[in-house]
């Protein structure tokens, strides 16, 4: 049978309508008011006892400090006993004074006046010695010298060889680079129409980039390939045969001269289906 409400009911009284009122939650909703109260009233009581307590123990520490005297005992030292007086040498005699050279002097006389009988003529210099000068010739053994023979040496003498010319440098990016006739369309156009699929490549099915790298020399021609990257099966002969037959190329500058260049040059072997 439900309970029924009278005016002066509370909130708790209308939630807990026809519930259990004996469970916590009912009695724990009707002392909270007085549990709150409780612990505001007990909180602040210890925060202001906090507070008095604090203020009197500074009181109380300061009135200690006051009452505090500071002392201090100097030690009296010893005092130490004169000290003896130590005789020191006499200072050694300066040395004697250093004699000072006298410059003799020629006292300057004025000149005397006398006859020409008296006067002694002096003698004239003696006549000049002329030589051989570097225009003459001197004839002696000189004109038949003949330049001493080696015992040591051979019969024939061996020809002597001229020195190698030193090898021009080989440059990587120079300011005008070496270019097939007609430019890199037209060569590669002369790649695809000269290149052969080697038979070996086409039973394996084996394809790939072949790259090779090769120097143009002053005069445009072709020198030194090699492959860098290796594919197998006979592509890179094929590769290497047909960078060998192109024909002259223009070769790169460096300082308005003709310089060697080397280049790189992938070439791919694709089987079509």
């Amino acid at each position: 049978m439900s309970q029924v409400i009278s005016q002066d009911a509370t909130l708790d009284d209308i939630i807990f309508k026809d519930k259990n009122r004996e469970y916590g939650a009912f009695l724990l909703r009707t002392t909270y008011p007085k549990v709150i109260k409780r612990s505001v009233l007990l909180g602040s009581a210890l925060f202001v006892g906090a507070l008095l307590l604090a203020a009197f123990w500074k009181q109380l520490t300061a009135s200690n400090t006051e009452k505090t005297e500071v002392t201090a005992e100097v030690m009296k030292l010893d005092t130490p006993p004169p000290a003896k007086k130590v005789e020191l040498p006499p200072p050694p005699p300066p040395p004697p004074p250093k004699e000072i050279p006298k410059v003799t002097t020629t006292k300057f006389l004025p000149p005397e006046i006398k006859h020409d009988e008296e006067v002694t003529k002096p003698e004239p210099p003696p006549e000049e010695v002329r030589g051989n000068t570097a225009s003459e010739t001197v004839k002696g053994e000189t004109e038949n010298y003949e330049p001493p023979v080696d015992p040591d040496a051979k019969g024939k003498e061996e020809p002597v060889e001229p020195p190698k010319p030193a090898e021009e440098e080989i440059f990587t990016a120079v300011e005008q680079q070496a270019e097939f006739p007609g430019g890199p369309a037209a060569f590669g156009r002369f790649l695809q129409k000269n290149l052969k699929y080697p038979s070996a490549a086409q039973r394996a099915n084996v394809g790939g980039k072949v790259y090779v790298q090769f120097v143009v020399n002053t005069d445009g021609s072709i020198q030194d390939v090699t492959v860098l990257k290796s594919v197998g099966f006979g592509c890179d002969e094929e590769a290497m045969r047909v960078i060998r037959s192109v024909p002259r190329w223009t070769p790169g500058k460096q300082s308005g001269r003709a310089v060697r260049s080397r280049f790189t040059q992938p070439i791919t072997f694709v089987l079509s289906e």
